[in-house]
């Protein structure tokens, strides 16, 4: 085996182990962007919950205020009530 065959075969064998990085580079390449993925879906998912939230938040607060002031309609009937069975 001359000097030419064992830089040929040394050269081949770094060329494999060049090849085997590349391809565990890739993998890892491929797991990242699918975390990359699920992190833009959730992300995706919260901004629609928390405009959801926001419509209840804000439907709550009209509803407490509509029974805030059907409780001051009751107020006003019950004292008016006394008044009108008396006659």
């Amino acid at each position: 085996m001359s000097a030419l065959d064992v830089v040929s075969a040394g050269a081949l064998v770094l060329m494999g182990a060049i090849l085997l990085m590349l391809l565990m580079q890739a993998q890892r390449l491929r797991e990242i962007w699918q975390v990359m993925l699920d992190c833009q879906k959730n992300a995706r998912w919260a901004s629609i919950w928390e405009m959801e939230n926001k419509e209840l938040r804000s439907a709550l607060r009209a509803e407490k205020a509509h029974v805030e002031q059907l409780r001051g309609k009751v107020v006003i009937l019950q004292a008016l009530v006394p008044v009108a069975s008396g006659e």
